[in-house]
């Protein structure tokens, strides 16, 4: 049985009953009130924005999308590396661990000033935005997975004198892995959201740019088509790897 067989019907069914629900009664609510569509737009509206330039929001999604997959696959991989590292120091663990989990509460949006500052505007600038938004969940996962392995696995491999890679690649690894996973999902959604976001203050180009234009010009079409299209993007991100992290948890 393959793994797209194991989805149960109703994780598809149910919400594509819910996004129909809604649709329909976005559209009854414009058709009731007579909502201008200067406020809300119909959906159908919408749909025909999305239509009329296809053009304008394919080449924005691919900017949000290459800097969400760039800078969120940075952070993860920095943010697995230093979790790899400190997990295997308990000093350096006690030493930075405790104010890297408080910076990660810290709300990531008050920093993009300071990168404004001190790397300017532009892709590199938003990618690096991307990057420190996605580093935290996978860190502060990756060492809580890292380093609650079970003692006695490990008193396994020193009776067999095992060094610290064989530890690592066949004990800690393996066991930490859904904290890990748990922490790239959360990268993932993250990484996404701070693409928006950087494009709302560090770029020119994205579909979080064209939200900022159609919001400054009242152009709510244009802003409901830019999140229609983001929004799609963003449950493809996520559910590409949810869906790896659960090929990887069912293997």
């Amino acid at each position: 049985m393959s793994y797209a067989d194991r989805i149960p019907a109703p994780q598809v069914v149910l919400p594509t009953a819910a996004l129909a629900a809604g649709l329909l009664a976005w559209w009854g609510a414009v058709a009731l009130f007579e909502i201008p569509a200067y406020l809300l737009p119909p959906p159908d509206a919408v749909a025909e924005r999305l239509v009329g330039n296809p053009d304008l929001y394919a080449r924005n999604a691919w900017t949000t999308l290459r800097t969400t997959l760039a800078g969120g696959l940075a952070g993860v991989a920095v943010g697995f590396g230093a979790a790899t590292v400190v997990a295997h120091s308990k000093p350096l663990r006690r030493a930075l661990y405790p104010y890297l989990v408080t910076a990660r509460v810290l709300p990531k949006v008050a920093v993009a000033p300071l990168l404004l500052v001190y790397l300017g505007t532009g892709a590199g600038t938003a990618l690096a935005f991307v990057a420190l938004v996605s580093f935290f969940p996978t860190f502060v996962s990756s060492v809580t997975g890292l380093t609650e392995t079970p003692e006695r696995y490990l008193d396994l491999l020193r009776s067999v004198e095992a060094g610290p890679v064989r530890s690592f690649l066949f004990v800690r690894l393996p066991a930490s892995l859904p904290a890990v996973v748990a922490g790239l999902k959360q990268s993932a959604a993250l990484a996404v959201v701070g693409a928006v976001v950087a494009e709302w203050i560090l770029t020119d180009e994205g579909l979080g740019y064209l939200v900022l234009v159609g919001s400054e010009n009242v152009q709510i079409d244009l802003v409901l088509a830019a999140v229609v299209v983001l929004f799609a993007e963003g449950l493809a991100v996520y559910g590409a790897v949810a869906l790896a992290a659960e090929r990887i948890s069912w293997r």
